[in-house]
């Protein structure tokens, strides 16, 4: 195994308790100024989604299933989850990590699409957990980019599909398709491969569903108002449907891979109420989460990273 003993999944992070919110969201700006409005905003949209956010506990249960899965072959090993703004921090686990003598991880980082915001970010994040921790924190080495690995588009595929087979044949017929990601500011984008592995992946999914026609849409933006990001808006790209006669859309949040906040209110409650306004059916795919697929993927990470 190259000396590789453990896993270490990294993640975001998110407040498993309404109590955690602000703390959690103090964390994620680290004194990056934000209007007092804008705060309360978010804290709002926490509360509507039962105060808590799910991507602690996916994460989790994503790590499990993939000890699992790496117990039933060669390459058996510990699997950790460390988070950039809440418990467990990567500080915490490389901590842990280091406690039980563990010295060299395969670290893979949870974000299909590359872009400083996401990849660059959680690199310089685990630098900096790893000098926390000290002379003895364990190495990470990072896991390849896994944006078109076949067994995440089979995922998504499959998720897409069991959104599709809710819908009724006369629902499906003329339905759109449209794939959501985190919008970023158009500067950053540039400088980054984000759009083009987006299209990717989602031109790959269209097509192992059959459909020859496909958008790409961007949510969740933030930042100054008068600074140039990605777009089109996922509100507006249900207007525009909406406009010209698509009768229902089904929903792929490509950029996400596991159900939180920015799925389940900026997708299920605000984009949701914007497509009942306008009178097109809205049904969302759910993330791959825990899918089986995409924890076979994580595995195949692992073998490649640690040269078996």
């Amino acid at each position: 195994m190259a000396g590789h003993d453990a896993v270490l999944l990294i993640s975001f992070g998110g407040p498993s308790a309404m109590d955690e919110v602000r703390p959690f969201l103090a964390n994620v700006l680290r004194g990056r100024p934000a209007p007092p409005a804008r705060v309360e905003e978010v804290v709002r949209h926490y509360e509507l989604i039962g105060g808590r956010s799910p991507l602690t506990e996916l994460t989790l249960r994503q790590a499990a299933a993939l000890r699992g899965q790496l117990g039933t072959s060669a390459h058996a090993l510990p699997v950790y989850v460390g988070m950039r703004n809440w418990h467990p921090y990567l500080h915490e686990s490389l901590a842990a990590m280091r406690d039980a003598g563990l010295h060299r991880a395969v670290g893979i980082i949870l974000a299909a699409q590359q872009s400083d915001a996401s990849w660059g970010r959680y690199q310089r994040d685990v630098d900096e957990a790893r000098a926390r921790v000290g002379w003895l924190a364990p190495r990470v080495d990072f896991a390849p980019n896994w944006h078109a690995h076949p067994l995440f588009i089979e995922a998504l595929t499959e998720r897409t599909q069991a959104a599709l087979a809710t819908l009724s044949p006369e629902r499906r017929r003329g339905v759109g398709l449209v794939f959501t990601a985190h919008s970023l500011p158009v500067a950053l984008a540039a400088v980054s491969p984000y759009e083009a592995q987006l299209r990717v992946g989602a031109a790959l999914v269209a097509a192992q569903l059959g459909f020859t026609e496909h958008r790409l849409a961007y949510q969740s933006r933030s930042g100054a108002p008068r600074e140039p990001w990605l777009e089109p808006d996922i509100g507006a790209v249900v207007r525009e449907e909406a406009a010209r006669g698509t009768r229902e859309l089904v929903i792929v949040p490509l950029g996400f891979f596991c159900d939180h906040v920015e799925v389940l209110y900026d997708l299920d409650i605000e984009a949701k109420q914007i497509a009942d306004a306008v009178g097109i059916g809205f049904t969302r795919a759910a993330a791959v989460n825990d899918h089986p697929s995409f924890i076979r993927m994580l595995a195949t990470l692992v073998a490649a990273t640690a040269g078996a």
